[in-house]
């Protein structure tokens, strides 16, 4: 009962209150207006009926403020605020699409020349002394709007052309269609939705995406900060490149979101991949989280399970046996120009009882905002020699994924083998430096300069065709982007 009374007179309080605010406006429009009728009337003429209503008081009041209003401020008095400006409408859907790419070319000098002008162990950068045109990139998209607190509607689709786009296929997707080392591959194709909860909020893609394990990315603007031609053992052979099916990234806190999705496989597309992998049997899933406990530190965590192994090779085993990717890195912004990140991998997969794993480490410094340093190093153990090779032919790395017969000779395994690499590089941004504005639609220009050495650690020569334990190179790339 007394919470009943306390309420009503709560009620009560605030029906006052709104009372006297109504009053005070419509007091304060009613003065108004007879001002404005007061100005239009002749010289002599009596009152307009609303200033009637006003006494003596209240009509001096009135001509007061309207005199102050008129007089200028005297010299030297501070100036009055100007009226806040309306803040601008928000843009239009349509209007935050956005479309670009980039291209990239480069070349990776082998002094030992390998008789199958092969870097072994490489995957983007994998031919030898010969300039390639690694990727000719394009993406339309309307990201999601950082700050939504509503519901938010986005997609993307990005898709290449290049020598790269070879290990970048979803099974039974243009993996065929052009038989060259420079190939097509639709990237990523998916609808987003920001989806807001009572306290938290979920991001929801389905499609086709970027798989979320992996400290470096296949595109070489997605990389934040500094970045590499070459990529490390873990980023060719011990995570997923692309997924179809859905992902969500839930907010859980401001310094905590939740990965979790369901999906056919690693680079897998829809149904049985043509009797190649098994995608068709168990759903495959991804977990895990990601923790930024200040802006400066991140640390991602995430694992993904399924049967990944060919029926085509193994029967039905291929139905049970999964396959573990478990991928985990941390990046530090020491300071505006020091940074740092360092992955962890393991990988295992039950139907042929291999494993791979490793860690690397990376640093890297900005002298000014064209030119930077960086430094990889990494060691990565393929314990069954499962994992690690070089491919020779178009199709080489697609048919073995698949469990389809590869060219003879195409594939060569590096064995039970332990790889350490050092890679010491540049980023040199040339039109920053000399301060020139590119013409549109190019944005920027980026040089990639590297020397690399990648060694065998346990004594076996899986490099230069199997002839030695160590292999130097010398590479360059450059990466133009543009946007319209």
């Amino acid at each position: 009962m007394t919470g009943i009374m306390a309420q009503g007179a709560a009620r009560a309080k605030g029906l006052e209150r709104a009372i006297v605010a109504i009053y005070v406006l419509t007091a304060s429009l009613s003065l108004w207006g007879a001002a404005a009728l007061a100005d239009n009337q002749p010289p002599g003429a009596p009152l307009a009926p609303a200033l009637s209503l006003l006494d003596d008081s209240a009509e001096s009041e009135t001509l007061e403020l309207a005199q102050a209003a008129a007089t200028p401020a005297p010299e030297g008095a501070p100036a009055q605020p100007a009226p806040a400006e309306a803040a601008p409408p928000p843009a239009a859907w349509a209007d935050t699409l956005t479309v670009g790419g980039h291209l990239e070319a480069g070349i990776t000098g082998n002094p030992d020349s390998p008789a199958n002008t092969r870097n072994f162990g490489r995957l983007f950068d994998d031919h030898a002394n010969v300039p390639v045109l690694n990727q000719l990139w394009g993406y339309i998209q309307r990201p999601l709007d950082p700050k939504a607190t509503g519901w938010d509607f986005g997609f993307n689709v990005e898709a290449l052309f290049g020598t790269d786009a070879r290990f970048l296929h979803l099974y039974d997707q243009l993996n065929h269609a052009i038989r060259s080392d420079y190939q097509i591959a639709l990237y990523q194709a998916y609808a987003i939705v920001h989806v807001p909860l009572d306290t938290i909020s979920t991001d929801v893609q389905v499609g086709v995406y970027g798989s979320p394990l992996g400290y470096e990315q296949a595109d070489p603007t997605a990389n934040s900060g500094y970045s590499f031609y070459s990529h490390s053992y873990i980023s060719n052979f011990g995570v997923p490149s692309q997924h179809t099916g859905f992902l969500t990234t839930t907010h859980a806190t401001d310094s905590l979101d939740v990965v979790f999705g369901l999906d056919t496989g690693a680079n897998a597309w829809l149904g049985s991949s043509g009797g190649g992998l098994n995608n068709d049997t168990w759903l495959h899933g991804t977990g895990g989280f990601v923790a930024k406990p200040s802006d400066s530190l991140t640390l991602t965590a995430l694992t993904h399970i399924g049967p990944e192994s060919p029926k085509r090779t193994l029967g039905p085993l291929a139905d049970s046996a999964l396959t573990y990717f478990n991928d985990a890195f941390l990046t530090w912004q020491a300071t505006k120009e020091l940074a740092f990140a360092s992955e962890v991998d393991y990988v295992h997969n039950n139907a042929v009882r291999a494993s791979a794993y490793g860690a690397s480490g990376y640093v890297s410094y900005a002298f000014y905002d064209w030119l930077s340093a960086g430094a990889r190093g990494e060691i990565f153990r393929d314990n069954n020699g499962a994992f690690v090779a070089s491919f020779k032919n178009p199709f080489d790395f697609i048919n073995s994924e698949r469990g389809l017969p590869t060219s003879p000779g195409g594939v060569a395994g590096g064995g039970r083998t332990t790889y350490g690499e050092l890679t010491l590089g540049v980023n040199i941004k040339p039109l920053t430096a000399a301060k020139i504005t590119p013409p549109k639609p190019l944005v920027d220009l980026l040089i990639r300069p590297e020397i690399r050495v990648d060694e065998s650690l346990n004594g076996t020569k899986p490099f230069v065709t199997g002839t030695q334990g160590h292999q130097v190179t010398l590479a360059a790339d450059f990466v133009l982007p543009f946007a319209f």
